[in-house]
């Protein structure tokens, strides 16, 4: 890739805005007031406002790798609390995808260096969910699996924070699992039952 055409093809974008609407960027300069904050993966095929066809400032985004949420990571803990407490969002979303290279990594007993305490966590997720995934033969299906699971996992680190909790109690604010199939480009909303899934630990998690 010549680097140039990124330019170029800024231009022809703002071009093609202005053209739609004269006033476009003196209405996106003003400031931002999106409904969802989206947590995602960092893989450079999943690109989050285009899957769900919407344009810039619809969506706060947040991208790492497997699209992880601990409680240890300071940057995605101030996206949360960012998002929730001053831009208000009503919808937080954890998307992952079928084909992603940082659960795959996680499955594998590899020395990965840096990326040895982030897998970790998906590891973790695994040692949680491991006679349901054992018990699936085919790998690609295992592999699958795992990463609704990891959805479902970081959905449970959300909810966990206080932020999340105060702003479901006062405005019934909504997390949602979803995945992304890059093998047909459908968004998939898993419908995770986290009433069902916490049942019995919500006490110990409830802060507000």
């Amino acid at each position: 890739m010549d680097i140039k055409k990124v330019f170029e093809n800024n231009k022809e974008w703002i071009a093609k805005q202005l053209k739609n609407s004269s006033s476009y960027f003196d209405s996106l300069a003003k400031g931002q007031s999106p409904e969802i904050l989206y947590i995602g993966c960092a893989d450079s095929r999943v690109t989050a406002e285009e899957i769900m066809g919407l344009e810039p400032g619809d969506v706060f985004v947040h991208r790492n790798i497997a699209n992880m949420v601990p409680n240890s990571d300071l940057n995605v803990m101030s996206v949360i609390n960012y998002a929730v407490d001053f831009l208000k969002v009503n919808h937080v979303v954890v998307c992952g995808h079928y084909n992603c290279g940082g659960v795959k990594a996680a499955m594998e007993s590899a020395d990965l260096g840096i990326l040895n305490p982030w897998l970790r966590n998906v590891r973790d997720v695994y040692r949680l969910h491991k006679a349901e995934l054992n018990a699936i033969e085919d790998e690609d299906k295992r592999y699958d699996r795992l990463v609704e699971l990891n959805v479902q996992e970081q959905c449970i680190n959300v909810i966990k924070t206080a932020e999340v909790q105060r702003a479901i109690n006062n405005r019934n604010l909504t997390v949602h699992g979803w995945i992304f199939d890059l093998r047909t480009g459908n968004l998939v909303d898993l419908k995770i039952d986290f009433q069902a899934i916490t049942k019995g630990i919500a006490d110990i998690y409830r802060i507000t």
